[in-house]
């Protein structure tokens, strides 16, 4: 979908209100207090009846919308916006294309719908070949002159940030020469560098049956316990071109993207921009879908009773 194609499909409030309800309904409406997931819909009330309870549900409850103001074309223009640049934009530049007044409550919806990204991307675990390394992302602690972001040492504030890739090798029949193929990444920023939060990355994001590659880091020395195969090499040039690769990129590509859009990052938000940038990363092949698929994640996050049962 582009913005003219959107234009057409969503002129109005009400259209954009008709898309996320036939969306909640196709992925199913679950009652906040019986747990029944038949309703049936009151048109006058602009609302879900429980056939069970007769609970009620607004079209806003239990998605990423919950509790907001804002009108839902503002909320579909940004999720437009936000799907169909390929690297991002600010929400200074947002607040002028929607028309707001307020900048305050365009950033509170962009990270809303980023934390939808994020939370969507955690329902899925990676497998198969896995590279891990961390990078080092300098964020703007808050005080002062905002800071840059770059990879490595220094002497500003650093987030230190796991970054995993699932690849492929793939063979060139003519050559013999075996080269690896991207699929799909995460990024996680970490407490801390020590063995038990790397552990813990590693055994809620990626799948127990996997091969993991990594540098000899002496914090990865029990990733063995919670994968099939851990393959480590000493860091070295070699190590970045031939065994991670893609991980090395990400990094870069990451920065770039962040430090161009946004100048400055707060190291409490770090995480919220990387889901954004690892979305659609994972995606970057979805093309006119991309939008449908963030509706879906706008729709489903946020259900905060399916997590309480």
């Amino acid at each position: 979908m582009n913005i003219i194609k959107f234009i057409e499909e969503f002129p109005d409030e009400k259209s954009c209100k008709e898309h996320f309800r036939k969306t909640r309904e196709n992925e199913g409406i679950k009652c906040r207090k019986c747990g029944c997931t038949k309703h049936y819909w009151l048109k006058a009330k602009y609302q879900w009846q429980c056939s069970e309870c007769n609970f009620r549900t607004t079209l806003r409850s239990g998605t990423m919308m919950e509790n907001a103001k804002l009108p839902f074309r503002k909320w579909y223009l940004a999720m437009a916006f936000m799907s169909f640049s390929k690297k991002g934009l600010s929400a200074k530049e947002l607040q002028r294309q929607v028309g707001h007044s307020r900048y305050e409550s365009i950033w509170y919806m962009m990270h809303r719908i980023r934390q939808a990204m994020g939370q969507r991307d955690n329902m899925y675990n990676l497998n198969g070949m896995i590279e891990f390394d961390e990078g080092y992302f300098t964020t703007d602690s808050g005080k002062g002159k905002g800071r840059k972001l770059k990879r490595g040492k220094g002497s500003q504030k650093k987030t230190n940030v796991a970054v995993m890739a699932e690849s492929t090798p793939l063979e060139d029949i003519e050559t013999g020469e075996t080269s690896k193929h991207c699929r799909y990444f995460k990024m996680k920023v970490l407490k801390s560098h020590n063995s038990k939060e790397i552990d813990k990355t590693i055994t809620e994001n990626i799948d127990e049956k996997s091969i993991v590659f990594s540098d000899k880091s002496k914090s990865y020395v029990d990733i063995s316990k919670y994968i099939d195969v851990h393959v480590s090499e000493k860091s070295s040039g070699k190590t970045t071109v031939k065994t991670l690769p893609w991980v090395h990129i990400a990094i870069s590509n990451a920065k770039r993207t962040l430090l161009g859009i946004y100048h400055k990052t707060k190291g409490k938000y770090l995480q919220l921009y990387l889901d954004e940038f690892c979305y659609k990363l994972n995606r970057r092949y979805f093309g006119n879908r991309l939008f449908d698929r963030l509706a879906v994640a706008m729709v489903m996050q946020n259900n905060y009773w399916y997590n309480n049962e």
